[in-house]
């Protein structure tokens, strides 16, 4: 079956984007669109596609689960392979599809493949559940890495994560009240969505241009 993307941002754009959604919500969700136009505003090609689970959901009445994200990672190389990118390639997602983008990440970069890997809302433990780690690979990641977390993640605050350890190749954008959509409470932090989405699209312009001189 081949896979479906969804495109935003110019054809001729210096680097491409591509996303996979969070472990709950589709490709075309609000809060996937809003970032991967925010991302295009800045001039790059953005590229969704959905995990095969998530693409049955469509034909179904039932809501075939998540599997296991290790298990993800053919799907994930294959739409790489299917994207076909020609230009700089940085891979990423929200969430459970950054997590997974990050397990194939090093064999990408030292292929040449891709340049960089763009975490939205890296889920470092399950809610609650601070013991059960994600990080375990994330110590000797090779690739240059930009997460962009809220402070009042529960998938992974600033307190937890500055207690990890971590790879120097990993970058944080920290957002001000974000929780995992990166979505601040306006009246409390003063900030907006629209404002976190256009901190994001902006920082990552500029790490993606240190990358690609």
């Amino acid at each position: 079956m081949g896979v479906n993307f969804l495109f935003d941002g110019p054809e001729d754009a210096p680097a491409t984007i591509l996303l996979a959604h969070g472990a709950g919500a589709p490709m075309d969700s609000a809060s996937m669109t809003a970032t991967a136009l925010a991302l295009a505003g800045t001039g790059f090609r953005v590229a969704r596609f959905e995990f095969g689970y998530m693409a049955a959901r469509r034909t179904t009445d039932g809501r075939k689960p998540p599997p296991r994200a290790e298990t993800l990672k053919p799907e994930y190389e294959a739409a790489v392979a299917a994207l076909a990118a020609t230009g700089p390639l940085v891979i990423g997602g929200k969430s459970m599809g950054g997590r997974v983008a990050s397990m194939i990440a090093d064999k990408l970069y030292a292929a040449g493949t891709i340049v960089g890997l763009l975490c939205l809302g890296y889920p470092f433990h399950p809610p609650g559940k601070p013991e059960q780690l994600r990080t375990r690979h994330l110590a000797e990641l090779r690739t240059p890495t930009l997460i962009c977390q809220g402070t009042r993640d529960e998938f992974g605050t600033p307190e937890e994560v500055q207690s990890y350890t971590l790879s120097d190749r990993i970058e944080f954008l920290w957002l001000e009240d974000g929780d995992h959509d990166l979505k601040p409470r306006k009246r409390i932090s003063g900030f907006s969505t629209a404002d976190h989405l256009k901190n994001v699209a902006e920082a990552v312009a500029g790490w993606i241009g240190m990358l690609t001189p």
